[in-house]
């Protein structure tokens, strides 16, 4: 009786251990904030196409691109970026033949109120006391923030005025508490929302916001994270990209 019982437990052992190894792998997927609309689609368009679940971190590019430096179990960093991912590449942290920029981003003001700001040059207006920018230390759209108001002849001036936030999602939230009643923010995080009026920035007032991925070489599920990058990289991923206001560097 007691062989028996030791048999179906061990039986029982083997059967879950067995069904273990066929559940998909989650692939952890670093990415800027800014993508986080964009990449919740992705994830889902791209969970029904193959199985894999994904689960995402998202956070300045900087302080992700740390956080792999010390080790963090990262399948894919998606950066706002490209100067982050050749820093990586250059520490041999990632796959070299991944490396790609998947598509450029824009900087727009943001307002809850219409019409209350129209131009850089309006962020001067009296009644626009806090300016919401992500910080430009480890943000590269806080970088490009800097660049427009810097190129527009007023950062110095709105420079009393300005707050941060720790990622361009952290910047938008100032703008949506009413603590900024304006910020410089991702397109991506306000073109499909009603809750924000917004205003283009001209691309040409900061650098080109070049945004690039790679598959990290620590990762165990390499053959998934590629697909991963190759789906952000299809017809498919470049239309999701495209709704939420990037464009694609081979398109433009």
């Amino acid at each position: 009786m007691r062989k028996g019982i030791i048999f179906i437990m061990l039986l029982s052992l083997l059967m879950s251990g067995c069904g273990a190894k066929n559940e998909p792998s989650t692939l952890k997927v670093a990415a800027a904030a800014d993508l986080t609309l964009a990449f919740q689609e992705i994830g889902k368009r791209f969970e029904a196409k193959t199985g894999t679940p994904v689960v995402f971190s998202f956070g300045s590019t900087g302080q992700l691109a740390e956080q792999i430096e010390n080790g963090a179990p990262f399948d894919v960093f998606a950066a706002a970026n490209v100067q982050a991912i050749e820093k990586l590449t250059k520490e041999k942290l990632v796959v070299p033949e991944t490396v790609h920029v998947y598509a450029l981003g824009r900087i727009v003001i943001a307002t809850k109120t219409k019409g209350a700001v129209q131009t850089l040059n309006d962020l001067l207006k009296d009644d626009i006391k806090k300016i919401a920018i992500a910080n430009p230390d480890h943000a590269p759209y806080g970088v490009a923030a800097k660049q427009a108001l810097q190129k527009a002849g007023i950062w110095e001036q709105v420079k009393p005025k300005i707050v941060y936030g720790k990622n361009i999602a952290d910047t938008l939230a100032y703008v949506e508490s009413g603590n900024a009643e304006a910020g410089i923010v991702a397109l991506s995080l306000v073109k499909t929302s009603r809750s924000f009026h917004f205003q283009l920035i001209n691309e040409a007032m900061h650098e080109p916001i070049q945004q690039a991925v790679a598959v990290m070489k620590a990762t165990k599920h390499r053959e998934a994270a590629k697909q991963f990058v190759a789906f952000l990289n299809s017809s498919e991923g470049r239309e999701i990209m495209k709704k939420y206001g990037f464009s694609i560097p081979k398109e433009k």
